[in-house]
């Protein structure tokens, strides 16, 4: 009954709390970079192109996923088969949380769980605010705020179209990737594997324009985000200015 009180206690507390740190962030022996940053400050570019890549229903489902979709992964995970359709952002922001990266059965379990009952607790708003706020979007960065100045120099409230989907093709794959010289994104990583990273952007790059172009805002909108990012009243966190801990982030990086 205590831990189930504690657990409750926990995800309710995240409707108003932003975590310090995560599991996945915990978990990654080079360090994390990150900073939230209310949702309303982050580009409608970016937020719709997080919908469009990650999970197109989130504003019109009920739950955290559906039990079709559900199953249709169960059973391709025991036939050993490629995952059909990919985590919903309710179940992703449940494993960025309070997960890691195993891949068993048992952990999908969980992951499906926790994922179930941060939807009874958060709405769309604040579920998107939280995963845009800690997904991995590099070996060490972690966020919106943080990559936005890593990679274009520039606040999450400016991104473009064009810089939006180049990071939210990053998702899948976010440690094989380094900041280009002057800005931009590098692959000519250590670990040989930028190819991978590369691949994933390419491929949102393929789809992700075509979706904004189609709907537009209307999916934010609808997660309920209102109006455009220039124009909130600016505020203490709204992450107008460079992170310390990211311009110390490239200068070590400059410096090698």
């Amino acid at each position: 009954m205590i831990a189930f009180l504690l657990q409750a206690l926990v995800l309710v507390s995240l409707r108003w709390i932003d975590p310090p740190t995560t599991a996945f962030m915990l978990a990654n022996d080079q360090g994390a970079v990150q900073q939230s940053v209310p949702v309303e400050h982050v580009s409608r570019n970016f937020l719709a192109a997080v919908i469009a890549h990650e999970d197109q229903p989130l504003p019109y489902r009920d739950g955290a996923f559906t039990w079709d979709e559900l199953s249709g992964r169960a059973e391709a995970h025991l036939r050993g088969e490629e995952d059909p359709s990919g985590s919903t952002i309710p179940q992703q922001v449940a494993k960025n949380l309070f997960l890691n990266q195993e891949m068993s059965a048992w952990r999908k379990a969980v992951e499906a769980g926790l994922s179930v009952e941060l939807a009874l607790v958060l709405d769309d708003r604040r579920m998107l605010e939280l995963y845009v706020n800690h997904a991995q979007l590099g070996p060490q960065v972690y966020g919106i705020c943080s990559a936005s100045w890593y990679y274009f120099d520039t606040p999450p409230s400016t991104l473009s179209v064009d810089q939006a989907v180049q990071l939210v093709g990053l998702l899948p794959s976010p440690g094989h990737v380094q900041r280009a010289p002057g800005g931009g994104l590098d692959f000519d990583v250590d670990d040989g594997l930028g190819w991978l990273s590369r691949s994933h952007v390419v491929n949102a790059q393929n789809r992700v324009p075509r979706h904004i172009a189609e709907r537009g805002f209307q999916p934010v909108e609808d997660a309920g985000v209102e109006g455009l990012a220039q124009d909130q009243p600016d505020t203490d966190d709204d992450c107008s200015q460079m992170p310390e801990d990211v311009a110390e982030l490239i200068a070590a990086e400059g410096s090698r």
